[in-house]
């Protein structure tokens, strides 16, 4: 067994549904961002051996082979998708960490991708002969009063928590604020556009004012659809050893399932199992990326871990940008290399899926 290390990560700029990206199809999100992996990984096509991409809302078939194709990887290559909701981004790491300590690959590039406003619509059919129904959301539990909409499972998440209104608009202004005041790392220009165009001022006042959507989630305080990609080269130890690289250790990773009623709360439990594997206790961290679709969830999971408050978002989060599901939890990890390259020091990033799945990882930069 090797460990396995990250030596760059992109992302594209994260763009609202129906923005400046609506127009592109998944592999021209991806093409640049690969693109740029490779140069900055001074990596050449050929070299790399697996391409692993999360995306939830496509048409199915294979993107990730489409999109190898599309941004000139070798044909040999053929390309593994997966969807697990929110949570693929940061599970497609932990497939390619597998590979890479197994043995079986040396070089793979994981993320994620999705595009809202290309979501194909989606019918139901019956057996009786019934005209389809158009469905927006698919199930994630066999029993429908065990599979709520997200907004009313973060509703519920917020009133077993005692967390208000007040406290979730806090966050979401806390959010734009700090994404405002800083200039986030590793984006990559796609059809002309170098920033999260989501970001804006946010005030308290602007959040009474921000239509409902259920009970205190707000159109402010939950993460508004949006499109993006981002994706990391990670590598052998023997490859960053060989090479002398300046790399990203992934120390842990995990993926567990939860209450599917309040899947906002299931990433505490990846969060500690994977603390617990590395050895670390929360006052380690030095930084945290934690997914923010609702406010609620990402307060919930701050404290329920016992994370630092100061250590969370440092950049801003979701709020601020938008949440394209696939690409959600790539997109913390992004955050967190450039992070910890800069600075040092070890993260986490986390985030969850409906149906009650959290996904936690650790990354170590001494």
């Amino acid at each position: 067994m090797t460990k396995s290390y990250i030596i760059a990560a992109r992302r594209s700029p994260v763009t609202p549904r129906g923005g400046a990206l609506a127009d592109l199809e998944i592999e021209d999100l991806a093409q640049p961002v690969l693109e740029a992996l490779l140069q900055d990984a001074q990596l050449d096509a050929r070299q790399i051996d697996e391409l692993i991409v999360a995306n939830s809302l496509g048409a199915g078939g294979n993107p990730a082979r489409v999109i190898a194709l599309g941004a000139g990887l070798p044909e040999a290559l053929a390309g593994l998708s997966i969807d697990r909701q929110c949570v693929g981004g940061l599970d497609a790491l932990i497939l390619a960490d597998a590979m890479i300590r197994s043995g079986h690959h040396e070089i793979v590039i994981a993320g994620g991708v999705e595009s809202y406003s290309r979501q194909p619509i989606r019918m139901r059919t019956f057996a009786d002969g019934r005209d389809p129904v158009v469905y927006h959301q698919a199930r994630f539990t066999p029993w429908a009063e065990r599979d709520p909409d997200m907004a009313e499972a973060a509703h519920q998440l917020a009133q077993k928590l005692n967390i208000s209104k007040l406290e979730q608009d806090a966050w979401a202004v806390a959010s734009h604020a700090k994404a405002k005041a800083t200039t986030a790392r590793g984006i990559v220009e796609v059809a002309g556009v170098t920033q999260d165009s989501f970001t804006r001022t946010l005030s308290q006042r602007h959040c009474a004012r921000a239509p409902n959507v259920h009970g205190d989630i707000t159109a402010a305080n939950m993460a508004v659809a949006a499109d993006g990609a981002a994706f990391v080269v990670m590598v052998s130890e023997a490859f960053v050893r060989s090479n002398n690289l300046d790399a990203v250790e992934f120390t842990a990773g995990t993926t567990t399932g939860g209450d599917p009623t309040l899947p906002g709360l299931a990433p505490v439990a990846a969060i500690k199992t994977v603390l617990e594997a590395a050895d670390i206790e929360p006052n380690q961290l030095t930084t945290a990326e934690i997914m923010e679709a609702f406010a609620v969830q990402a307060i919930a999971c701050q404290q329920q871990a016992e994370i630092p408050i100061h250590t969370v978002n440092q950049k801003g989060g979701a709020l601020a940008r938008g949440h394209p599901i696939g690409a959600s939890g790539a997109i913390l990890a992004v955050q967190l290399f450039h992070e910890l390259q800069e600075n040092s020091g070890i993260g986490v990033a986390a985030i969850a899926a409906a149906g009650g799945l959290g996904t936690a990882v650790v990354l170590r930069n001494d």
